[in-house]
């Protein structure tokens, strides 16, 4: 897999350079293509540099960060943002969902959140290239399709590379690999992705409860779904679900 280029915008230089300094682009297989410290700038440089990723602050100078994302999605549709702005706002977090950003990211940055959020997006880039494969027709099926097709038909059972393994007669070290170089993530990254995005569904559009929810998911005991839901979405499942009721 290429490396995703990365464009960086905030206006105060720290910020940026602390991005460059402190995450860890070559482990997530991208590159920091350039930056740009005000709206008109950010334009310019995704003209230039047509990035996979921009970074994006919102109260930045001569034009703020959501308008730059409104006029670049005209030119660019397929550029993911990343919010990163520098408080929580209700009324920018609205706006920054209808146009479809990939994550918010509040400052002070979590690195180890930033490339999950990393890693998640890169799932949603071969998702969304298995699509377009699927509507033009493609008839040669590369195997990692079949793969993680099996993972999502497979959820709730015991999905490890020693099944899949088994099942596609492949070696187990050759499909851990078929994961880095296909998609750009390990395949527990991937597992636990598409464990998390079902469970967001069933909190939202059921009334199953943690324990049902876990086991739907492919989580034994509750307490470790829990946990692992925590970690990746920053709040409880219980949290979650209630966050969404409120909101309609």
């Amino acid at each position: 897999m290429k490396k995703l280029r990365v464009l960086l915008v905030d206006d105060e230089i720290m910020i940026r350079e602390g991005f460059k300094r402190l995450f860890d682009w070559e482990g997530h297989e991208c590159e920091v293509v350039g930056e740009a410290s005000d709206g008109m700038e950010a334009l310019a440089r995704i003209d230039t540099f047509c990035p996979d990723i921009v970074t994006m602050d919102i109260n930045i100078p001569i034009m703020n960060g959501l308008k730059v994302i409104q006029l670049s999605r005209i030119k660019h549709p397929g550029i993911a943002f990343v919010i990163v702005p520098g408080y929580d706002d209700f009324s920018y977090c609205q706006q920054a969902l209808r146009l479809q950003i990939t994550d918010y990211i509040l400052k002070p940055v979590d690195y180890e959140e930033f490339g999950i959020c990393i890693d998640n997006l890169k799932i949603l880039l071969y998702e969304k290239r298995v699509s377009e494969e699927g509507k033009a027709g493609v008839k040669n099926e590369r195997v990692i399709t079949g793969i993680t097709r099996y993972m999502q038909e497979h959820l709730a059972e015991e999905v490890s590379l020693s099944v899949l393994a088994e099942e596609f007669h492949l070696n187990p070290q050759y499909i851990s690999q078929l994961f880095k170089n296909e998609i750009g993530v390990g395949f527990l990254s991937y597992l636990t992705n598409i464990r998390m995005e079902k469970a967001k569904k069933l909190l939202v559009s059921t009334q199953l409860s943690m324990v049902e929810i876990a086991e739907q998911t492919g989580y034994g005991d509750y307490r470790v779904f829990t946990k692992v839901f925590k970690k990746t979405e920053g709040i409880t499942p219980s949290q979650y679900r209630r966050e969404f009721l409120e909101e309609r």
